[in-house]
């Protein structure tokens, strides 16, 4: 394992689930990392105060322009070696018909919308060579969608992936690893208790693959396994 005892990370969305576990998971390889939450305590903070000062807690409503302009400022002149941005909500199974306005946007921005905004608001703080990765899922995935639900929590992967893709044509040049990350069908709020993978099993899969990947150019769509997955 290579040495990341003086690299840091920065994992938006970690007060719960996966992003929880993936703050952890970095802070127990060695990595310096800040991790954020929408409010203060909770488990985070605890293993943030039982981490000797590897893990800090920073809070971030990553809806909030505001917000996001305040956590830049705060850490202005921290070096990141990864950025990674993991926030998600599901507003149930129903047919697109049957999905209001409001539910649509809520979501929209949410899982599409934010996380680029997180990003373009936090690029310049990773170095040249780093890593700026978001959570997605195979559901974003068009070509894999053969299979009945969750339409609107499907669009907005979509959205998020074509999003991404923007983005990586727009920074080319940049020097920065971009990827998606699909973490697997997990034990989430999301995923439900009968998924068959828990975080502290598919967090170190989507580790492995954060260090393997580091420094490659361009964007990339690959699952907890390295895989690539179907636009």
């Amino acid at each position: 394992m290579s040495d990341t005892s003086d690299r840091h990370a920065l994992v938006i969305g970690a007060s719960r689930g996966l992003g929880l576990v993936l703050a952890e998971e970095l802070t127990r390889r060695g990595r310096r990392v800040i991790a954020t939450t929408r409010r203060n305590g909770g488990e985070l903070q605890a293993k943030a105060d039982d981490s000797n000062g590897r893990l800090r807690v920073e809070t971030l409503e990553m809806t909030s322009d505001d917000q996001l302009a305040a956590l830049r400022e705060r850490l202005d002149g921290t070096e990141l070696d990864l950025l990674f941005v993991n926030a998600a909500i599901d507003r149930g199974n129903l047919p697109l018909t049957e999905v209001s306005t409001e539910t649509f946007a809520e979501v929209m921005i949410t899982n599409a919308l934010s996380p680029l905004r997180a990003l373009e608001a936090l690029r310049d703080l990773v170095v040249p060579g780093g890593t700026a990765a978001i959570m997605s899922s195979r559901q974003g995935s068009i070509e894999l969608n053969t299979r009945p639900g969750f339409e609107l929590y499907k669009a907005s992967k979509a959205a998020l992936n074509q999003l991404m893709r923007s983005y990586a044509t727009r920074y080319a040049d940049d020097g920065q690893t971009k990827l998606l990350i699909h973490p697997g069908h997990n034990q989430t709020p999301l995923g439900g208790p009968g998924a068959p993978l828990a975080a502290e099993e598919s967090m170190p899969a989507v580790a492995d693959v954060l260090e393997a990947q580091a420094g490659t150019p361009g964007l990339q769509f690959l699952d907890l396994h390295g895989k690539v997955v179907p636009w």
